[in-house]
């Protein structure tokens, strides 16, 4: 996946989040204030709508970090770009986490959608707009913005926030690694559909997006890849890891980042064999938490040890 924090800095931190702007979100809202400048009567209310855009797009973002951190995961980062926003959330491995991790972001644009309305309505109906036509026109076009990102969002194509929520539905029948690649399937023809569109519309933005989506369509496959070959190794009893309670596979997996020897940090104890190195954690393969040996056997005992009826 393209690392988007590159060239990004800090705006602030809101509930323990901190949220960061790429510096090409200022080129991309240099011209599209530049392109709204027919619509209102002064450049000042373009602003306003691209500001409104940022707010949708931030509140978007910190639904899926927010819900996330709800069921136990972790979400410190979110970065704005001009192709949207990312939030960096790293949910339990459990497809009911994940979904509801995901499908938080859109519920904030649909909550949107009544309170957007609402204003419209109240405006018609007490005569607002016609003294006020700037602030009607802007609540009209924030209103499509909002409408507009939540269905593009919904495609069912990977890595939009639709195609993760049906990868999270298909988790629940099919496993993690089987979900992952069919939804990258779907994600690949829903990013060749997008391209056929985008050139026929000759939309050069949506050409952009359609290579970011094809690229993470791409790191997915090779994620479900390594998640296949990893549930055919067999597994290493009496350990298990504190976060995601998957018993560790069986095998040099781990690496020493010190002399690069592949060793099995299970056997050794979290020790280089090569080197004597020695390793405070180790990285689930599955979850990526880094636990103290000590944790991990502990784990492994609770899961072993028998539950009354």
């Amino acid at each position: 996946m393209m690392n988007i924090r590159q060239g990004s800095f800090r705006l602030f931190r809101l509930a323990g989040i901190d949220l960061y702007l790429h510096w090409s979100w200022f080129l991309v809202a240099a011209y599209e204030i530049s392109s709204r400048a027919g619509r209102y009567s002064s450049p000042i209310w373009s602003a306003f709508e691209y500001l409104a855009l940022f707010l949708i797009v931030s509140t978007h973002e910190f639904g899926h970090a927010l819900a996330c951190r709800s069921v136990g995961g972790t979400a410190n980062q979110i970065v704005l770009w001009p192709l949207g926003g990312v939030a960096y959330v790293n949910p339990p491995l459990r497809p009911g986490a994940t979904l509801w991790s995901i499908a938080a972001g859109p519920l904030v644009n649909v909550a949107l959608v009544p309170v957007l309305s609402g204003l419209g309505i109240a405006g018609r109906t007490w005569g607002w707009w016609g003294a006020m036509p700037n602030v009607h026109a802007l609540l009209r076009a924030v209103w499509f913005i909002n409408v507009g990102l939540l269905v593009f969002n919904m495609l069912p194509i990977y890595p939009l926030d639709g195609g993760q929520i049906l990868r999270s539905l298909l988790w629940f029948v099919m496993g993690q690694a089987r979900s992952l690649m069919a939804a990258v399937i779907v994600g690949f023809a829903g990013g060749a559909g997008l391209i056929a569109f985008a050139v026929w519309t000759q939309s050069a933005w949506l050409g952009v997006l359609c290579a970011f989506i094809l690229m993470n369509c791409w790191g997915g496959m090779q994620q479900a890849r390594v998640l296949l070959r990893r549930e055919k190794l067999p597994r290493r009893d009496g350990f298990a890891c504190p976060r995601c309670k998957a018993a560790p596979p069986s095998g040099n997996h781990w690496r020493c980042g010190r002399c690069g020897e592949g060793f099995d940090t299970f056997s050794t104890q979290a020790a280089c064999p090569r080197c004597a190195a020695q390793f405070p954690t180790t990285a689930c393969l599955y979850c990526g938490a880094a636990s103290p040996m000590s944790e991990w056997a502990a784990a492994g005992f609770a899961a072993q040890r028998p539950r009354p009826l």
